[in-house]
């Protein structure tokens, strides 16, 4: 099959954080609280792709509490840090959300990120992710982590899925299905 084939059948889009939501940089200030920038696109992205039915875990080795408000207010609610067993993870997540390890992608860029990589259904790295982690993909992004990689994800998920056109028309109709909104639609807001 391939891998647009496989992309086709994703239900659960699964992330890295450091390397993949953000670009990678830890910042500690004086008091050694840390803090992340988190890029609005990927927001966005994660929105329409939960929106239109899909379910987004996180799963990172690390824990901090920028990551858990982010991810609040996205309304993502699988998050699993401080992980070391990132693909034990994952069969976590699909047993969880009632789907077969195929019907799991995964995002990641670095090599805490290959045996996860490994055993989903839709190994996915970004750009900027090591010659392993690219190697080991079915789709590498042409975007950046934490520079709307994870945007530009969504949107191959759902072109795959023959679903972008619904994306498209929950922003602009005209634009998407030619079907009007409906009355009291939950539009995503910019993330």
């Amino acid at each position: 099959m391939s891998a647009v084939g496989h992309a086709a059948g994703i239900r659960v889009l699964c992330l890295d954080v450091d390397g993949v939501l953000t670009d990678g940089t830890v910042a500690l200030d004086d008091m050694g609280h840390e803090t992340k920038r988190f890029n609005v696109k990927d927001g966005l992205g994660i929105a329409v792709w939960r929106r239109l039915g899909g379910d987004v875990a996180v799963i990172t080795g690390r824990a901090g509490l920028a990551v858990r408000h982010r991810l609040e207010e996205l309304g993502v609610r699988r998050l699993h840090a401080g992980v070391v067993d990132k693909a034990s993870a994952i069969a976590d997540v699909a047993r969880d959300a009632g789907c077969p390890l195929s019907q799991v992608a995964f995002v990641g860029d670095d090599l805490p990120d290959l045996a996860a990589m490994r055993c989903c259904g839709y190994p996915v790295a970004v750009h900027d992710a090591a010659p392993e982690v690219r190697a080991a993909a079915a789709y590498v992004t042409s975007a950046h982590g934490g520079h709307g990689a994870v945007r530009e994800v969504v949107e191959h998920l759902l072109r795959s899925q023959d679903r972008w056109n619904d994306a498209l028309a929950m922003f602009d109709p005209a634009a998407g299905t030619g079907r009007a909104p409906e009355a009291g639609s939950d539009r995503p807001r910019s993330a």
